[in-house]
């Protein structure tokens, strides 16, 4: 019976959140990064290592279902941690970083490159100049979920080594 309750109530609270209604959005969401206004996005001081970072950030887009987000995000030079709370890709459009990941792995990331952050990871970002990148994030699926999606993938594939 308690079980019972809390899903109710988290199904009631979960139809409270506003949603975006997929009619909300136009079907191609489209700019220029140079033209899109970045706000501060300050780095969290307890992370920061050396100087005096300033991160900006400019959201493009984001999926109806909240589970997506693309933007351009920028910083002046420094030393820092970060904690990546989404899955992200990134695509540096200007300038350089020096990243570090939690594995001791040294990747330098200049204008053309793409990486992939994993969520739940830490890595080291210096910046001795200036690094713009257009950053794709995405939440990963709850497990229960993401085991489900693995199991369909398998079976459309026709292989289930994947179970």
């Amino acid at each position: 019976m308690a079980l019972k309750l809390l899903i109710a109530g988290m199904a009631s609270a979960a139809l409270m959140v506003p949603y975006r209604r997929l009619d909300d959005q136009p079907p191609v969401i489209a700019a220029n990064g140079d033209n899109l206004a970045l706000k501060a996005a300050p780095i969290n001081p307890d992370w920061i290592i050396r100087g005096t970072p300033l991160a900006r950030i400019g959201e493009h887009s984001q999926s109806t279902d909240e589970a997506s987000l693309t933007a351009v995000w920028d910083c002046t030079a420094g030393e820092f941690r970060w904690f990546f709370v989404w899955d992200e890709t990134v695509v540096i459009q200007e300038g350089e970083v020096h990243v570090t990941g939690e594995d001791g792995s040294q990747r330098l990331l200049k204008a053309g490159d793409i990486a992939y952050f994993r969520q739940g990871t830490w890595s080291t970002w210096r910046v001795d100049n200036y690094v713009r990148k257009v950053a794709f994030l995405r939440k990963r699926f709850p497990e229960p979920l993401a085991t489900l999606y693995r199991i369909r993938n398998a079976l459309r594939r026709g292989k289930y080594s994947a179970l």
